[in-house]
């Protein structure tokens, strides 16, 4: 399943780049995001790239029950980001995979940030894999919810912090 979004921030690609490699901006999210669940964070790098590593543990219990039977009563989530250094237009790309510990459930894609009027379009370009069998493409409908949530409390967090 394909998951694209384009969102407009109100920072340059330099300060959103800052924020979303940002140890503290990093807490935030997965705090926002994990409904009461743990979560570890790891940002290492800088100006020139850097990767940032987060795991968050959430309750499985408003998943399907198929998808409970793969990952138990949590959910753990491990997400990388792996930054290349500025574009010559001063554009920013990263490499995202997300997986599920546990369950054949992955995210793979780009997140790019690029120069858009005042401001930088934050665009998300990946791939949804449920890796199941007949039943795969219920996980990935299943997920798709959840992952888009997710993005929709960064980018609000992204935007809140770009305002202070």
């Amino acid at each position: 399943m394909r998951l694209q979004t384009r969102e407009e921030l109100a920072g340059t690609v330099d300060e959103v780049h800052a924020l979303l490699t940002d140890q503290a901006f990093q807490e935030a999210k997965c705090d926002a995001t994990t409904d009461g669940g743990t979560y570890t964070v790891d940002v290492a790098g800088g100006r020139a790239g850097g990767r940032v590593r987060t795991e968050r543990q959430l309750p499985s219990d408003g998943l399907p029950d198929v998808a409970r039977s793969f990952v138990g009563e949590h959910l753990t989530i491990v997400e990388v980001i792996d930054w290349a250094t500025p574009g010559s237009d001063g554009s920013r790309e990263a490499v995202v995979d997300i997986h599920v510990k546990g369950a054949p459930l992955t995210i793979k894609g780009s997140l790019r940030l690029v120069p858009s009027g005042k401001g930088t379009a934050e665009v998300i370009d990946a791939d949804l894999k449920a890796n199941v069998p007949l039943i795969g493409g219920r996980l990935e409908k299943a997920a798709a919810d959840p992952i888009n949530t997710a993005i929709a409390v960064e980018i609000e967090l992204l935007r809140e912090w770009l305002a202070r």
